[in-house]
């Protein structure tokens, strides 16, 4: 059974209910002075303290989507991560369906009614990193009046460690492009979704480590590349978005800023505005200055041209740590033209799934808005305009 199973939830949590309850039967029969009632009481007290710890744990995984499986969990998944030899040369092997789903029981199998999800592999022609990914296609992409239709993308990023399968179940990213777009209130796209995490276990924050993954080139070059040899994606200016939670947020936003020429747009939810450093990144920089000076997003915007990109942040007044970073990094974009920036600005919500939920559909109003263009079409027309974000000029 999986970490994330229901099975394994609920075995864990009858185990703590059976534990307490065999506990507080036992007790008094315990209660000598013996050697063998003594380790009896710990032994109780012990298994049922750990049954309690598991459940809570599990639920808050379940939750949060910080493991995806036991391996995640210990450090040693296989199947992912920095290939070593890479010797492919056509388009379309850098990029390998290996499964797909529906996206949700309403219209059956039927693509053509509620899209689909494709579990693919992506593997770096310039970075050789290889991770797994899903894409979500909207149901015009297979409809024969739209055969020929080419499609705006976003990159989708979890937080660190995250699950790729958290932004499709929990975080329901694919039924919400679906409803929105069904409702007139998004043009439909494709999503690209996948951990920032392409090197696990280690957090590279989405920086090119030197002697280490090239993260950022991964995520600038390397993806959009692969995705648009495959997929019917725009090939225009401004084809291509980015949005992220916590770590992924911090990310959209570096990605939007560095590479304005790819990513026309970037969202961060609940994100932060310089790169960490702790045990699970290591040394990100190998004390090249210049580097981490671009992964400080408050040095980028003092010291660099500023880039024609739209940026958007999010933050709650009560329940986020970031809120007074993140007024102030509104403050420093709106200074800096031609960047452009909008807020979504919550009276309470913590760092977690539901809070994001609650913001996910205007941020996909919002990039909806900002990438491409129809012919005869005026920024100010675009449905995704009338979001409840705040935007800042």
């Amino acid at each position: 059974m999986g970490l994330t199973s229901d099975k394994v939830l609920a075995l864990a949590v009858l185990s703590g209910v059976l534990l307490f309850a065999g506990t507080v039967w036992l007790w008094p029969r315990l209660a000598g002075r013996t050697w063998r009632a003594v380790l009896g009481r710990v032994g109780l007290l012990f298994a049922t303290q750990l049954a309690v710890f598991a459940a809570v744990g599990l639920v808050a995984n379940q939750s949060f989507g910080f493991y995806g499986s036991w391996a995640d969990l210990f450090g040693r998944e296989n199947g992912q991560g920095v290939v070593v030899d890479h010797s492919a040369d056509g388009a379309d092997s850098r990029l390998r369906v290996v499964g797909d789903r529906r996206v949700t029981q309403a219209g059956g199998a039927r693509p053509e009614v509620t899209g689909r999800i494709h579990e693919i592999r992506i593997t770096g022609r310039t970075t050789r990193i290889a991770t797994p990914a899903y894409v979500y296609l909207p149901p015009e992409y297979f409809q024969a009046r739209h055969r020929t239709r080419t499609f705006p993308a976003s990159v989708v990023l979890t937080g660190y460690p995250g699950t790729a399968e958290a932004l499709v179940d929990k975080l329901r990213y694919p039924r919400t492009a679906l409803d929105l777009a069904k409702a007139g209130r998004t043009r439909p796209m494709i999503l690209v979704m996948l951990r920032p995490t392409v090197a696990p276990p280690r957090d590279t924050e989405c920086v090119d480590v030197p002697g280490g993954p090239q993260t950022e080139s991964f995520f600038a070059k390397d993806l959009p590349e692969a995705v648009t040899a495959h997929y019917r994606v725009d090939r225009g200016p401004g084809s291509w978005g980015v949005v992220g939670n916590s770590t992924g947020g911090y990310c959209a936003l570096k990605l939007a800023l560095h590479h304005p020429d790819v990513y026309a747009a970037g969202a961060g939810l609940s994100a932060y505005y310089d790169a960490p450093s702790d045990p699970t990144t290591g040394d990100l920089f190998q004390g090249d200055t210049e580097r981490k000076n671009r992964a400080d997003l408050w040095w980028y915007l003092k010291n660099m041209p500023a880039p024609d990109t739209s940026l958007l942040v999010t933050s709650s007044e009560s329940g986020e740590t970031n809120y007074k970073d993140t007024l102030k990094f509104i403050e420093r974009v709106k200074d800096k033209k031609p960047t452009r920036i909008s807020s979504i600005i919550l009276e309470s919500g913590g760092h977690n799934f539901n809070t994001w939920r609650r913001e996910i559909p205007a941020t996909l109003q919002w990039l909806s808005g900002r990438l491409g263009e129809r012919p005869g079409e005026r920024p100010g027309e675009r449905p995704a305009e009338r979001v409840d974000a705040h935007p800042h000029k």
